[in-house]
This record gives C-alpha cells, structure tokens and sequence, in this order.
C-alpha cells in the first residue's frame, strides 16, 4: 500500500513540474511580501515557477516602466512559455493588455485578487480578461456572478507556517495588546479603547493620531511584523475601515489567518467569512463593537490559560486547511482543469 502511495505521489509531482506557471505580482519586502510566499507555495507543489515583478522604480522610470508594461510581459511569456499565467491583483495591466497578451500566448490566465480591500468596482472592470477570476470575500463572488464575466470563485487568503510561527519576543516586541497596521479613524475609534491594557501599536500614521504615545514602529518589514504579534499576550485584529465598498463586505483580512499560524490569542473585528475559517469561542475571539473589543481583551489577558487554548485551536486550523500551499493547490486544480 505504501509503494503504491509513493508512485502516485510521484506521478502527481512529476506532472506538477511539467505545468509551467508565471507569477505576475509586486515583489518587495513591505507591503507585498506575501507575494513571495505564493511563490513559495507554488515551488513547494512541485510546478515550476516563474516570476514577473510588478514593481517600478520610481518617478520617471516608473512611467516608463508602465508604457513599456505590456511589451516586458508579452517577452516574459515568449521567454517562459507558460501554461498557467496568475495574476496577483495586478490593477496595472488593464483588461485590454490582458486581452492582447492572451491573443499571443496559449495560457490559461488566471487572476486571484488576494486583497479583500479590493471592491467589486476594482475588479469588474479588470475581470473580462481573465479565463477565472478568485477573489478574498464571499460577497464579492457573488457580486461578480453575471453574464459576460468568467467564474469567480471566492478564495481567502492564507499563511506560510514557516513565517508564521511562534516565536520568543523580547525588547520592544514584548507587549500586552498589540496591533500592526496602518492607521484610520476607525481603527483609532476602536484602540481608544484598549490603552489602559498596555497597548503597543506598529504602522504607518499612528505618531500622528492620538495614540501616538503608543506607536513602537512605523516602518516593519514582515519580519518585524511577524515579531510584534509573536511577542504580545493578546492580538488585535482590525479591518482597515468600516466602509465595506460596493460588495457590501471586504471579506477576511490576511491578518486572520497569520495570528492564528503565530499562536497568540486573536481578538478579531467580525466578518460573515470568518465564520467559515474559524470557531468563534474556540479558536477565535470575535468583536461586533467597541464595548466588545474591550471586554473580550481583557478576558483573555485574564485567563491566560483560556486564551492559550484559544491560540492553540486556532493555530491547529491555520496549519490543516489555512496555508498558501491549501489556497494555491486549490486555485491551480481549478486552473488546470480547464487547460483539459
């Protein structure tokens, strides 16, 4: 029996790496470090894997950068020959330099719009171009389900475990309540509320917001972001704003799923989709107001033994059915069964 799993796990590893795949996205080390851990997933799979950078320099390189979008991408696809193109969001080729790059190239071309701060309004346009479209909230999907667009397919983000781990935190990274993220008024509202618990706040805007006694950091790179949540006793997990967009929900963030894979006790803003994700209670707390984010932070920083058993189921689902290689395998089955 066990031969036998082997040789199909062999087979299904040799067919993968036979299956070229462009991943077309921003690369850096900030903002758009999750784009690498898509790549990683992919390379994990066993495809072979080839990367498109969508980031420019700036000022006048970067325009000249975007005139000449369409002819590096059409020689990148000469070069590579893929048979799978997926796009990362990717707002900067339009729905027709998507349509003239298919037109040279057999590629099933596939988008996963992975930001679940992208609205239907973003999207719809861009959509047309694709052969399948995944994108980061349930509503969303079915906001897109309309004659003339491909089949969208609601897909969440995810985590890489090893990124996304428990870790010892010492020195700055050592708080009671932490929070890592760029600053909005909503997001202040709220963390207003949780200063009396030893607040420790990383992003950008927060020195020049009311809280900026409480800012450690402007500038992470992922690592330190991985560093800050690791080093608290309770994490805070807030959505950019309370404006949902035109889809009527954005969806669950990329945060949701990191905090559970690093294995701190997560307070979460709650969403529709999260109910699909995690077990409120068991695995996740979940927030529906201000008086709520308080109570439920101080509980946890009170009962450290709950708050660990929390953590631990959280992070126990991450790792089965939460990671970028679940996400990428079920994207690219979609993917390839329409290259049959």
């Amino acid at each position: 029996m066990t031969a036998n799993v082997n040789t199909a796990t062999d087979v299904v590893s040799e067919l993968r790496a036979r299956v070229r795949v462009l991943l077309v996205g921003a690369f850096d080390e900030g903002m758009h470090a999750h784009t690498a851990l898509r790549r990683r997933a992919l390379e994990r799979l066993g495809y072979r894997v080839f990367s498109f950078n969508l980031m420019g320099a700036g000022g006048w390189l970067n325009r000249i950068r975007r005139i000449g979008l369409q002819d590096r991408l059409a020689r990148a696809i000469s070069q590579t020959a893929p048979a799978i193109v997926l796009v990362l969001d990717g707002g900067q080729a339009g729905a027709q330099m998507v349509a003239a790059l298919k037109r040279g190239s057999n590629a099933v071309w596939v988008n996963w719009f992975c930001d679940g701060r992208r609205a239907l309004e973003n999207i719809k346009p861009l959509a047309p171009a694709y052969d399948e479209v995944f994108v980061a909230g349930s509503a969303l999907a079915e906001g897109l389900e309309a004659p003339g667009l491909p089949p969208v397919r609601y897909l969440a983000a995810g985590c890489d475990p090893s990124v996304h781990r428990p870790m010892r935190a010492r020195d700055q990274f050592r708080a009671n309540v932490v929070f890592a993220g760029t600053a909005t008024p909503h997001r202040e509202w709220l963390l207003s509320e949780l200063v009396e618990f030893g607040l420790a706040l990383w992003g950008p805007g927060w020195r020049k917001t009311k809280l900026r006694d409480y800012c450690r950091g402007e500038l992470l790179d992922h690592s330190d972001y991985v560093r800050a949540y690791a080093g608290s006793s309770v994490a805070v997990n807030l959505q950019c704003s309370d404006d949902a967009g035109a889809s009527g929900d954005p969806g669950c963030n990329r945060r949701l799923f990191e905090l559970a894979a690093i294995g701190v006790p997560q307070v979460v803003e709650d969403r529709p989709d999260l109910h699909l994700h995690f077990l409120e209670g068991s695995e996740v707390l979940v927030s529906r107001s201000a008086a709520d984010l308080k109570s439920l932070t101080s509980d946890a920083l009170h009962d450290r033994a709950w708050a660990e058993q929390l953590a631990a189921g959280a992070r126990q689902r991450a790792l089965t059915e939460h990671t970028y290689m679940h996400r990428i395998a079920a994207l690219l089955a979609s993917a390839r069964a329409s290259l049959a």
